[in-house]
């Protein structure tokens, strides 16, 4: 592969250990006087409408999911659930050991690094609280983007914020919303992490078809790059 000047990472499945929604979810459910069954079933629907942004902030965005679900919460209610939900998210999200670890060997080699997510709006709200967040150059959420992958504004707007031309980059996802189709339609090398615990990773319009190179583990990213030198003794 050639030498990267940039990778560029997906964050739920990628930095973090595969995603279920866990328990606290129905939390938010009862606070909005929702079935729980509902709730997910509305989320999983609407998740691209949602992670677009265009719906508002949290809480409006909560307030259409609860007209798609038919119930009707006071606006106290909304704001209670809109809490309950980022919390349920936060705790959904586990970041793998490898993670910073990589993030800071990249840094070390003098590669930059990034993140480009499809998400909602409890992402950008915690990331600055994770261990990562201070490892990665640049941050390209969906949500406040506008748009979601595979769409090729994602991938070149983090291009800009680093000031490199897309084939500089390596981009490691993997394979929700068809984001390493839409990373080497962008212009990129894209490769797809496989690690075990993503066989039952919560994951929409995943690329099924994908035939390029898989990772086993998050820290097979660092074979892909050039070597570091070492000192010749004099």
């Amino acid at each position: 592969m050639p030498s990267y000047q940039a990778v560029l990472f997906d964050f739920f499945g990628t930095l973090t250990y595969g995603v279920q929604r866990g328990a606290a979810h129905q939390t938010t459910a009862e606070l909005l006087g929702c079935p729980p069954d509902t709730l997910i079933e509305v989320l999983d629907r609407t998740y691209y409408q949602r992670a677009s942004g265009r719906l508002g902030d949290a809480e409006a965005t909560l307030r259409w999911v609860c007209e798609q679900a038919g119930v009707h919460p006071s606006d106290r209610a909304v704001r209670a659930a809109a809490a309950s939900r980022h919390q349920a998210v936060r705790a959904d999200t586990r970041l793998r050991d490898e993670a910073v670890p990589v993030l800071a060997a990249l840094r070390l080699r003098g590669v930059r690094t990034g993140l480009i997510s499809d998400c909602t709006h409890e992402l950008p709200a915690f990331l600055p609280e994770l261990a990562v967040a201070p490892l990665l150059d640049v941050r390209v959420f969906s949500v406040l983007l506008g748009c979601c992958k595979p769409d090729p504004a994602l991938y070149w707007a983090a291009c800009g914020r680093l000031g490199l031309v897309p084939a500089d980059c390596l981009y490691v996802g993997d394979g929700g919303s068809q984001e390493l189709t839409g990373a080497e339609r962008a212009g990129m090398t894209a490769v797809r992490l496989a690690a075990p615990d993503l066989a039952d990773h919560m994951v929409f319009n995943a690329d099924r078809s994908w035939h390029g190179p898989v990772l086993a583990s998050l820290d097979e990213v660092l074979d892909l790059l050039d070597p570091v030198p070492c000192a010749v003794p004099v």
